[in-house]
């Protein structure tokens, strides 16, 4: 199931009342959301910040985000993972901590599944090829027959090994079966001014990053690794309409609960948070941060996860990537 579909499903969903005997004295105290990056630190911590202070309009008592950096999301899972399953933590996690890291280390210090309870996939913020503008192509097709005329020629850089910008181009060059040269960095500013600079020729940026370089005419957009297209950028065309439609990829996140958390809480933070992708204002300020919203049930958030843990595992698996 794509994730535009579940958006689609999901829609319907964020209006239904909470149902009974999911109201109860939860919360009597502060709720925390762990989210497993420096505060101030992109896309993530903004997202997180606005999902909370929309919360905070319906809860009786604020959840805080604490933030908990370290080893891509794994010091702060393994936090939530660990926690007291009373309904107080919760983990705003993202496709590299719950998807890609299971694969990508050899012990990340949680189980995905085993230790945590799905309560709504909240969005995604989709990967977008962007390349050097003296490199030639404009197209999906010209890039990827330039890329098959030059093996080894493009090198696309990203922000480490198992990154979402990594897997993205892994997952294109799986695809296509064409050869490119991955040069990982250890942020994005540094791989941004070799772009620009023909050091590397490639990115498979996420929308955030990429709109500033795009809107400036740094940057030749080529296709968003998505289903539908972005509000922010709606004369790019998707990977879908170009023929490929299996070539999506993202940063999708995802509010996870300690497994044993009571289901009537969990399904409270679900309907309140579906209520919260409903809202007009709320929405709006989630788009603008770059978020496509999703939202939806509990068990479609776990089928979604198991899914991608499967295909994450294929992708890391093909590229060779490895963290010990």
């Amino acid at each position: 199931m794509t994730l535009h579909r579940r958006a689609l499903i999901a829609a319907p969903l964020a209006l239904a009342p909470i149902a009974a005997g999911a109201q109860g004295p939860w919360p009597d105290r502060p709720v925390r959301l762990v989210v497993p990056t420096a505060g101030g630190a992109g896309t993530a911590d903004t997202l997180a910040r606005i999902l909370t202070q929309e919360l905070d309009k319906r809860l009786p008592h604020r959840m805080v985000v604490e933030n908990r950096p370290g080893a891509n999301g794994n010091v702060g899972a393994t936090l939530v993972a660990r926690s007291p399953a009373d309904g107080y933590t919760f983990l705003w996690g993202w496709a590299g901590t719950l998807a890609t890291n299971p694969s990508l280390y050899r012990e990340t210090g949680f189980d995905p599944v085993r230790d945590f309870e799905p309560v709504v996939l909240v969005g995604n913020v989709p990967n977008i090829l962007v390349v050097n503008r003296q490199l030639g192509p404009r197209t999906l097709a010209e890039f990827t027959a330039f890329a098959r005329a030059n093996p080894g020629r493009i090198n696309f850089g990203s922000t480490g090994n198992g990154s979402s910008m990594h897997l993205a181009g892994e997952l294109y060059r799986q695809m296509t079966r064409t050869e490119m040269q991955h040069v990982p960095y250890s942020g994005p500013a540094a791989a941004v001014t070799d772009l620009l600079s023909d050091r590397i020729q490639a990115m498979f940026n996420l929308v955030t990053g990429a709109l500033p370089l795009i809107r400036g005419g740094q940057v030749v957009p080529i296709a968003i690794l998505d289903d539908r297209r972005a509000p922010q950028l709606p004369d790019v065309p998707t990977t879908a309409e170009l023929g490929m439609a299996g070539l999506t990829f993202g940063t999708w996140f995802m509010v996870m609960a300690p497994k044993g958390t009571p289901e009537p809480v969990v399904n409270r933070l679900n309907a309140l948070i579906n209520e919260v992708l409903a809202e007009a204002e709320a929405r709006q300020r989630m788009e603008a941060a770059g978020l496509v919203l999703l939202g939806g049930t509990r068990a479609q958030a776990a089928e979604f996860l198991a899914a991608e843990l499967r295909r994450h595992a294929e992708i890391v698996r093909a590229s060779g990537a490895r963290v010990d």
